[in-house]
């Protein structure tokens, strides 16, 4: 039967690990917020993006909308997913590898005959336990500060395979932060760009009456502008990823710090219990020893 120390010293480990909980949904928390201004930051650099786009597809169109960058008949498909290297986020990397898959079941795609790029260590596992490995496996940026060259990676990564297994799809998979600590999986196609986006591009009118000329070939900006499309893209997607995280982690730790709660609620019910049997115990024992002792005077 247990003790009161034992009981003590149960107490204090929960004690100890409802404080950690508390640090870690503070962290989350105040992580959620910094990758939310990292994805408005990118409103401003996408925007200038768009007019690049814009003066491109106005001076050389052909290039933009004639330059292989229509999905054929025999397609050569490349997957991003992002997920995750730490644990205790829930269902985060369950989420997306099981939209992926579903998503390409329902398009008739086998994820084995795709070109896999998984940056997060734990969902590249899960994925590889299903029979689906990696042509390439990176690790999560820990900060924002870390996403940028991770991000530079995965661009080059794309454009050597583009040129080297001539891929001519290029789609991303990852969970996209809503509020709170909700978010959901979702799929963009970053290559090649949409149509009916270009045609609309074409036909707005410049802000200005004066349009802007560049010096290089037009080849050369349509690759630049890939590039920046990719990075803005996959950055995007990266940081919604890592708010997604953290929002998993921030519901798990509320879920750990209800069940704490309630496990010390017992603890030190148990404890009461106990002590107060052991200040009876000790009281009749006393009462007996009183009687006995009287008895030995009569």
């Amino acid at each position: 039967m247990p003790n009161l120390e034992t009981f003590k010293r149960k107490i204090e480990t929960a004690e100890d690990l409802q404080s950690v909980v508390k640090t870690m949904k503070a962290l989350a928390a105040v992580s959620i917020r910094q990758y939310e201004k990292a994805v408005i930051s990118l409103e401003s650099y996408d925007k200038t993006l768009e007019m690049g786009l814009q003066i491109l597809l106005k001076v050389d169109p052909k290039v933009l909308l004639n330059n292989g960058n229509l999905v054929t008949q025999k397609q050569q498909l490349a997957l991003v997913l992002f997920g995750s290297d730490q644990g205790m986020c829930g269902q985060f990397n369950e989420k997306v590898a099981n939209y992926t898959l579903e998503t390409l079941k329902k398009q008739g795609i086998m994820i084995n005959d795709c070109n896999l790029l998984t940056i997060g260590l734990r969902l590249g596992d899960r994925l590889e336990n299903l029979g689906y490995p990696s042509a390439r496996m990176l690790t999560v940026p820990s900060s924002i500060e870390g996403i940028t060259p991770t991000i530079q990676e995965t661009v080059l990564i794309l454009e050597q395979w583009r040129q080297e297994r001539h891929i001519n799809q290029i789609l991303v998979f990852n969970n996209d932060f809503i509020s709170g600590s909700n978010y959901y999986p979702r799929d963009l196609q970053i290559f090649p760009l949409n149509i009916n986006r270009l045609n609309a591009l074409k036909k707005q009118p410049w802000p200005s009456h004066c349009l802007p000329t560049f010096t290089m070939s037009p080849e050369t900006l349509a690759s630049a502008l890939f590039k920046q499309h990719f990075f803005v893209s996959l950055y995007r997607a990266c940081a919604e990823s890592l708010a997604s995280e953290n929002a998993s982690r921030l519901a798990s730790m509320q879920v750990a710090e209800k069940n704490i709660k309630d496990r010390l609620l017992e603890l030190k019910k148990e404890f009461q219990h106990h002590r107060q049997s052991d200040i009876t115990e000790e009281l009749l024992d006393i009462i007996s020893g009183f009687e006995a002792l009287n008895k030995t005077k009569e």
